[in-house]
């Protein structure tokens, strides 16, 4: 998938996360737990896919839980496009930890925490590693953006934890920097742009249309 000199065709990825469901409001840890969204995450997901929709999309492919799946319909409506909802892209599967707040896990879980912000491998709560979400989300993003035009735009609509380690293992970055790259806010989105050396990361927790970058080596 990372491109040469004579096969960059140009695409662009768009990783956008759901809009706010009332676990994130109570700061739990929702991982594959199918939450719904608020009413103000609704809101979100218009707003955010009034503006995305400018980018004129070619494909929409979304996790299949509720709270990506409902804020995925919101850019379709606009677009036309149909969404391919794939299981592989859900949030990270993380055991005891899901449904706890982020107090409890710190209290319950400290030195299992602790070690995960290290960037150690570590199964929260007993579920997957972040290598293992990226093992079974990146190669469904891959196959989707292959499909796309020359110069074509895929949406990737997920979530925070599964966005992060997709973009770390496009990039290429070793697993214990990917936390570096930060969270999203909910309805955000970070672009991924093709080049000659592979995919290059563009905008990271975007809330507006990306800007094209003029002299950034100078």
């Amino acid at each position: 998938m990372n491109g040469h000199p004579d096969t960059c065709r140009d695409r662009r990825i768009v990783l956008w996360r759901h809009g706010q469901t009332a676990w994130n409001l109570e700061r739990r840890f929702q991982g594959s737990t199918d939450i719904e969204l608020t009413d103000e995450g609704l809101g979100q997901a218009r707003r955010a896919a009034r503006l995305l929709a400018a980018l004129r999309p070619d494909a929409i492919i979304a996790s299949d839980l509720k709270r990506t799946a409902v804020t995925a319909a919101q850019l379709a409506s606009l677009t036309g496009l149909d969404v391919t909802h794939d299981e592989a892209l859900r949030e990270t599967f993380a055991g005891a930890w899901q449904g706890l707040t982020h107090d409890e896990i710190v209290r319950l879980y400290g030195e299992q925490y602790a070690a995960w912000k290290r960037g150690e491998p570590v199964r929260r709560g007993g579920g997957e590693l972040e290598t293992e979400v990226a093992d079974r989300a990146a190669p469904v993003v891959e196959r989707s953006a292959d499909k796309l035009p020359d110069g074509g735009t895929l949406v990737v609509v997920s979530h925070g934890g599964t966005i992060r380690t997709t973009i770390g293992r496009l990039l290429g970055l070793a697993p214990r920097t990917w936390e570096a790259l930060g969270g999203l806010s909910n309805c955000s989105w970070s672009v991924l742009g093709e080049t000659a050396r592979g995919w290059r990361l563009l905008e990271h927790n975007a809330g507006s249309l990306p800007e094209p970058v003029l002299g950034d080596d100078d």
